[in-house]
């Protein structure tokens, strides 16, 4: 467990933490409507992944073209899932830039999720933790929220140029 909270101090865990294991939540934010379809798995190899692709099939509409934002991460380019993706047209990847995950709305998502579910929260189990993210879940799509940008295009991208040449005049 997390100790409490005491001015001044930063969070602390007692000394026997242990860590008991962790689970990979994949997760789908429509972002018109803020709804997501989450899918908890112990592992997170490219078969937890085309089953995921396949839970997404079952629940999104026929009618509608699926387009997922995805990190670089191998799991997501084996040769099982591209030939699922090849039987099944309606599903495009789109992978976002090394370092910029900040650019997938469904991070944002997972930063709720921790924030508001998670952070200083008490699993003894793998079990205890699944429960929580489930529930989260749940409560979330009982009443979702789609995430607005709050800065245009622009803003943002003048915000990395400055940074940028920033950075590159710093003498470094």
């Amino acid at each position: 467990p997390v100790l409490p909270i005491v001015p001044g101090v930063p969070e602390r865990r007692s000394h026997d933490y242990v860590r008991a294991a962790t689970t990979t939540l994949f997760a789908a934010l429509e972002v018109a409507t803020g709804k997501v379809i989450g899918s908890l798995r112990r592992r997170h190899r490219a078969a937890e992944f085309k089953q995921f692709l396949t839970k997404l099939d079952r629940e999104v509409p026929a009618g509608l073209q699926v387009h997922l934002i995805l990190d670089n991460y191998a799991t997501h380019k084996t040769p099982a899932i591209k030939q699922w993706l090849l039987t099944h047209p309606r599903f495009h990847l789109h992978f976002t830039p090394t370092s910029s995950s900040w650019l997938n709305l469904v991070e944002r998502w997972f930063a709720e999720l921790t924030n508001k579910k998670l952070k200083r929260g008490v699993h003894r189990s793998v079990q205890a933790l699944e429960r929580d993210i489930r529930t989260w879940l749940t409560d979330w799509n009982t009443n979702p929220r789609p995430f607005v940008w709050t800065k245009t295009a622009d803003e943002i991208l003048n915000k990395v140029a400055a940074y940028c040449q920033r950075i590159s005049d710093s003498g470094h």
